[in-house]
């Protein structure tokens, strides 16, 4: 059976070539994610043009998510890697576009009216942390309260509620409009702090337009996590962030209770970040982290995600090979039936009303006798993908098999957990065109003659826009 978490990997100078992107496609890459902090709009396009091109020659469904930047604080540039010691008292100067050990560039204009003394700053992935002393009228001067090693323009982290910067920018908005014209399957949010940060970014609704994935990394995001699931494409857990906004003890606790509610939803959901970094420049992961992998999936989360390890990392091939055997290995160890219970109880919060419920009863009556028959497949039929992530909530013992007439929907659904997708050569409007759907799935080898199936689909009735049928029937 093929894996059913995903794997979503962060593209960088160590793999935006053909042979190393072809490479990492064939080891399990689901989904390239495009971090546009970094770089100008037509090398990002570049990029996003050859991952499609390589995709199209491997044959098979590779998403494409780019993430925008967000409201995100950096530090002028380091020449060099450059060590901050602990105990030291720097200063952080808005506008200045370099930094040193004594004194770090900001890129915000109005740190100096926002932070407040006693406000703690982190640098990067959180490693250097910055107590403030003392805000002056063009400066700030902070004690480096937990040293280390800095290079590049890391992140400056600062406290969301102390951050006046709406997001998404008017810069995000620009690079979104590039990204959608050329048809992006998903755009992913920055510091996104309630529902209306995502209907203030004004593209159609999937699969028309992108799959929009809201990034929880701020208090108020939790605070106002189900306005924003219910807002959101899919959602990404950006633990970085969101440990130094929360404290990290709280971190493991907050990262089930968002994939319980996104599942809940029916939405997506990725973890994200340090999953492999010890892989940046080790050959294998750490225990702990195949752990910290492990145990993302059985929380059940619907993807797994890399970030410098395949942007920046020695082998970005090896390190997307090694996450698809961890996350494969836990799939196998999965409490199916523990989960199946567990969405039942959920289910208080399904999904929507009116057409939206139905296709909600129908997947939730799909997965009831899908398990009781034994079936070798679900086969989802769906334009949108809606039934198909409806139906994934249940995480089914068995695969997942989507048709859909739009290919945006088909690429969408690489983030979709358990899912194989396809594309429909036509849309369904009765039993023969379903069969012909079946035929094909069974002619990819993914189901065999004479094997039971569940098809899940719509009768396309004019104007009915809900999946109302469910068959079950032998493979021709």
């Amino acid at each position: 059976m093929p894996r059913r978490t995903k794997i979503v990997a962060t593209i960088g100078p160590a793999s935006d070539s053909a042979p190393v992107l072809r490479k990492m496609m064939e080891a399990g890459m689901d989904v390239a994610r495009l971090g546009l902090a970094h770089g100008s709009i037509d090398e990002a396009l570049e990029k996003y043009h050859r991952i499609r091109g390589v995709a199209a020659d491997v044959g098979r469904p590779v998403g494409i998510m780019v993430d925008l930047p967000g409201p995100k604080v950096r530090l002028g540039t380091f020449d060099g890697a450059t060590h901050l010691s602990t105990g030291s008292e720097i200063s952080l100067v808005p506008g200045r576009p370099t930094s040193d050990a004594a004194v770090l560039g900001v890129d915000y204009e109005a740190l100096v009216t926002d932070i407040q003394p006693g406000d703690c700053l982190a640098v990067g992935d959180g490693s250097v942390t910055l107590l403030v002393e003392s805000v002056g009228s063009d400066s700030v001067r902070a004690t480096v309260s937990h040293g280390g090693s800095v290079q590049g323009r890391p992140g400056l982290h600062i406290p969301s509620e102390r951050l006046g910067i709406a997001s998404p920018t008017p810069e995000d908005l620009t690079m979104l409009d590039a990204f959608v014209e050329v048809g992006v399957d998903m755009v992913a949010l920055s510091f996104v702090r309630s529902g209306h940060d995502i209907r203030r970014v004004g593209t159609e609704p999937h699969p028309k337009g992108p799959l929009l994935v809201a990034k929880i990394e701020t208090r108020a995001a939790v605070e106002n996590l189900t306005g924003i699931i219910e807002a959101s494409g899919a959602i990404m857990v950006a633990r970085g962030d969101l440990g130094s906004e929360l404290g990290i003890e709280e971190l493991p606790h907050v990262q089930k209770r968002i994939i319980r509610d996104c599942i809940a939803l029916g939405k997506p959901v990725i973890t994200a970040t340090q999953m492999f970094e010890s892989m940046v420049t080790s050959p294998t992961p750490t225990r702990a982290e195949v752990s910290d992998v492990a145990n993302a999936v059985f929380d059940g989360t619907s993807a797994v995600m890399l970030s410098a390890e395949s942007a920046i990392g020695h082998d970005p091939v090896n390190t997307v090979a090694t996450m698809s055997r961890v996350a494969d290995r836990a799939d196998q160890e999965f409490d199916y039936n523990a989960w199946a219970r567990r969405i039942r109880l959920l289910r208080s919060e399904a999904i929507g009303t009116g057409e939206a419920k139905l296709t909600d009863a129908m997947s939730a009556a799909a997965w009831r006798a899908a398990t009781e028959m034994g079936v070798a497949a679900i086969i989802c039929i769906s334009e949108s993908g809606f039934t198909v992530r409806s139906i994934a909530r249940f995480r089914p013992q068995m695969p997942i098999i989507a048709f859909s007439p739009q290919q945006r929907t088909v690429q969408q659904l690489s983030l979709s957990w358990g899912t194989t997708a396809l594309f429909a050569p036509h849309r369904v409007d009765d039993l023969s065109k379903m069969d012909e759907l079946v035929s094909i799935a069974r002619d990819q080898g993914l189901v065999r003659t004479g094997e039971v199936v569940a098809v899940l689909a719509g009768a396309g009735g004019k104007g009915v826009h809900a999946t109302d049928v469910l068959r079950m029937m032998h493979v021709p």
